[in-house]
């Protein structure tokens, strides 16, 4: 009974509210007075677009025309998918230090996490051709790179795995075509693709080259994500220390076994099942049979999810970010 006065409740607003609209369009409100209220109450800004920019210390050519429309086109996707955009800020505080680390350590440029942002927006995505994880590898890249993918165990959704194989297979395009806005369209269209319109277009710029539309959005969509995450207020996005998703505090365990099952193994380790699968994405089923004896680390929680929620709460900042 009591659920059925909610409903009727929430249906009487709705058609106090449809009919407020309508005396208000018939009570005199003219068209004009209707589009002043709409210059007064709602606002969409251009992005301001940067004189100079730089994408892994190469320089972007601002000045030509097709470069700022480019740039532009993909700054206003970015800046008006608000909610997307404010998630990727987020997720960011969690895995960027990491993937800054392993960049660092393989010699590729900190711009590169900005094409793991435009692969994935951070997370184990799925594509229709089937790439998988933060960096999008196919089955046969992934291989190719070091990364176990099988029924069981798909180390494309290993951040720290994926990134590692995501550098050797960066610098490799790297060497390949010689700047490293070749090589993030490389890794985008394929290098078998982009060194055959090397050969018919005769350059190896990639802001001189006419490329297909998914590429020839591909650095400034890279070039978009940096600008918005270096600068967020600048695009509208405010967010306070406390938004932010922290890292996961854990512990790491090998597992060498065979035939493990890993209900019981979670049990074992005091850790529910979930938690075992959100630290481990890469576990992809319910036994590791692990037939070749392989170790694996496996990451278990220091604390629960209630006790980590405390945590957060007690190290809240609630000044507002002004770079990511």
């Amino acid at each position: 009974m009591k659920h059925l006065s909610i409903v009727a409740l929430f249906v009487a607003l709705i058609a106090i509210a449809g009919e407020a609209f309508i005396l208000t369009r018939q009570t005199g409100n003219s068209d004009e007075e209707y589009r002043q209220a709409i210059r007064n109450e709602y606002r969409v800004f251009a992005p301001v677009l940067p004189d100079t920019l730089m994408l892994a210390d190469e320089r972007v050519p601002m000045e030509i025309f097709y470069v700022r429309e480019g740039l532009d086109r993909e700054l206003s996707s970015i800046m008006y998918q608000q909610v997307n955009t404010q998630l990727i800020m987020k997720r960011s505080a969690r895995f960027f230090p990491m993937i800054e680390e392993i960049l660092k350590k393989n010699g590729v440029p900190e711009d590169m996490k900005y094409l793991c942002v435009t692969e994935s927006m951070l997370t184990n995505a799925r594509s229709p051709a089937k790439a998988q994880g933060f960096w999008q590898f196919l089955e046969g890249t992934a291989k190719q790179f070091g990364l176990e993918v099988n029924s069981e165990v798909d180390m494309r959704n290993d951040v720290e795995a994926a990134t590692e194989a995501a550098c050797a297979y960066l610098n490799q395009l790297y060497q390949q075509f010689g700047s490293w806005s070749m090589a993030a369209a490389a890794y985008n269209r394929g290098h078998n693709g982009l060194a055959r319109q090397i050969e018919e277009q005769s350059t190896n710029v990639y802001y001189d080259m006419y490329l297909n539309s998914e590429t020839s959005r591909y650095v400034y969509r890279i070039l978009a994500y940096k600008l918005i995450l270096q600068h967020p207020q600048d695009y509208g996005f405010t967010l306070r220390h406390c938004d932010l998703y922290p890292p996961i505090p854990y512990k790491t365990v090998t597992l060498s076994e065979k035939n493990v099952d890993l209900f019981e193994f979670a049990r074992r380790n005091n850790c529910s099942y979930k938690m075992l699968r959100i630290l481990n994405p890469w576990i992809v089923a319910d036994m590791l049979h692990n037939r070749e004896g392989k170790t694996y680390n496996i990451k278990l929680p220091v604390t629960n999810g209630t006790q980590m929620a405390v945590i957060t709460e007690g190290r809240k900042d609630t000044s507002l970010v002004e770079r990511i």
